[in-house]
């Protein structure tokens, strides 16, 4: 029967990843071999992850530029408007917010198919590890077998057969037998340091992989909110929440840089690697296992022989040929030796036993289980993984731009809010018809009611009356339609009034028309006093 074989075949963006080239800290080439144990290849590593500080730097400059161009040559308000443009810093926030929103699509999109890579390379390092702790298992449970149950049987059935020298060298070759068992299961490579390395790689992979996921959903959700703070802040032209805002940006600009550097040396090491796994492989277990059994699992080709046939073979046949020993032993000694039952029915279960653990070892020991687990791995780190590696590093790259371009257009929306209290304060206090001043005008220790009058006409003025002598009735309350007329936002002094008193009067006045408002009736007099009487 063929032996099924699964090609693995690394995709396009690794060879274009592992291509890039490879400097040291003083910008020499260096070999882009995956060697993570060589410091030289470890600069390299690291060279990559400068470029996210590199962009951090670089953005840091542009802000100082344009913060300095806010400060020296920002423009000029219109003075007949009184109202700034800021139709450019509108749409230079939209556009940085969907920006800031298709990265974050970007990174959720990458941070899944890497999650999703990293579980099946998990999976299957853990299917591995299983399978090769079921190896050892059998293995050392045929040793065991042979060793202690087969041994002790045989050691009490010699002393029954004593006496009979035929059987006697019957239980010599099975015991021979036995020790070929030993042997050759002894022989087997230990897959035990293979076992437990693949376990201490799962186990912290699924720890970093947890973590990082976990870490770029915070970061992508944080995107978010700082979009939704930034749309509340500019429409409540709030400083505090401007403030946040800027902290915010900068924060998640600096961990967008950050995790750039961080996603670009991931993905070029793990590139470097998934180039030429075999080589790697191959070199990290020379210690406990012989080149052409690395070979065997790695590449799993029929032209490969099986380096455990032999030693299977070896051990099947002699299960096979002690079972038969023991079915004559089992029809001849027992009418003579009854008490021998017991040991030779003991040796035929032990040896049942062996031959169906010497069946799943064969099966397991197979090359197509673990390869298909290795190409799995290799499918699911450099597939899924390293795609959404530079997903996410495209994201990073949008996001750091688009949060570069929000800080300036805060940064604008800043100065247009100190712009804005500016010309608050340039309001004329004085203007009459300014309702701030109209109300600020108002004081009822300087309210002025000597008059119906309040400014000079074109005939006369208030000054040519004479002054109302000082008494109690200064001190008393405004009259009833004042106080009327300041519960709708006005000033007492110009409500309830001629033309005359507004500062508008006709263009001219008689002495007869001015008799009646500068008179007082009856009524008046009664409500107001002797004091304001001509």
């Amino acid at each position: 029967m063929a032996t099924a074989r699964l090609d693995y075949v690394a995709p396009w963006w690794t060879y274009w990843l592992h291509n890039f080239p490879h400097l040291n800290f003083v910008f020499q080439s260096v070999d882009n071999t995956f060697k993570p144990e060589e410091p030289s290849y470890q600069q390299s590593v690291v060279v990559f992850a400068f470029i996210g500080a590199a962009g951090l730097c670089l953005s840091l400059l542009l802000l100082a530029v344009y913060l300095l161009w806010l400060c020296v040559c920002r423009q000029d308000i219109d003075e007949e408007t009184k109202r700034p443009n800021t139709c450019c810093v509108t749409w230079a926030a939209v556009l940085s917010g969907l920006i800031i929103c298709s990265a974050v699509g970007v990174g959720f999109y990458g941070n899944s198919e890497t999650n999703d890579g990293m579980y099946q390379l998990t999976y299957s390092l853990y299917n591995a590890n299983h399978t090769l702790g079921s190896i050892n298992n059998m293995v050392s449970g045929a040793v065991n077998n042979a060793e202690s149950g087969l041994k002790q049987h045989l050691e009490r059935l010699d002393e029954i057969f004593s006496m009979r020298p035929d059987l006697l060298q019957a239980l010599r070759f099975m015991q021979l037998m036995v020790n070929n068992v030993i042997k050759e299961m002894t022989a087997l490579p230990d897959l035990s340091a293979a076992n437990g390395d693949l376990g201490v790689v799962a186990d912290q992979t699924a720890f970093v992989e947890y973590y990082r996921w976990l870490t770029y959903l915070l970061l992508l959700i944080f995107d978010l909110v700082i979009c939704l703070t930034l749309c509340l802040g500019m429409a409540k032209q709030s400083r505090w929440l401007i403030i946040l805002i800027m902290g915010l940006v900068m924060l998640s600009m600096v961990l967008s840089w950050v995790s750039l550097g961080a996603g670009m040396a991931t993905a070029v090491g793990t590139s470097d690697f998934c180039v030429s796994p075999d080589k790697f492989i191959v070199n990290q277990t020379k210690d406990f296992l012989t080149a052409d059994v690395a070979h065997y699992y790695l590449f799993c080709s029929p032209n490969l022989p099986n380096p455990f046939q032999q030693s299977l073979t070896i051990c099947q046949r002699s299960v096979t040929t002690m079972q038969i020993q023991i079915q004559n032993l089992l029809r001849l000694t027992v009418p003579i030796f009854p008490s021998a039952e017991k040991d030779l029915l003991g040796i035929q279960r032990l040896l049942n036993s062996t031959e169906f653990s010497l069946h799943q070892l064969t099966a397991l020991l197979d090359c197509r289980g673990i390869h298909k687990d290795y190409v799995d791995a290799l499918i699911g780190m450099c597939y899924d993984g390293v795609e959404g590696l530079l997903y996410l590093s495209l994201f990073s790259l949008l996001a750091a731009g688009a949060l570069s371009a929000m800080l300036c257009t805060t940064l604008r929306v800043w100065t247009l809010m100190g712009s804005r209290d500016r010309e608050y304060d340039d309001i004329d206090e004085e203007d009459p018809f300014n309702p701030q001043a109209r109300r600020l005008s108002y004081n009822p220790r300087r309210s002025n009611i000597h008059s119906f009058c309040s400014y000079t006409s074109s005939i006369g003025s208030q000054t040519s009356l004479p002054p109302p002598p000082q008494s109690a009735s200064n001190t008393l309350q405004p009259p009833e339609y004042m106080n009327q007329a300041m519960l709708f936002g006005g000033s007492p002094r110009y409500e309830n009034m001629p033309l005359i008193g507004r500062g508008s009067p006709p263009p001219s006045y008689s002495p007869s028309m001015r008799t009646p408002y500068m008179s007082m009736t009856e009524a008046q007099i009664r409500h107001f006093g002797t004091d304001f009487q001509i």
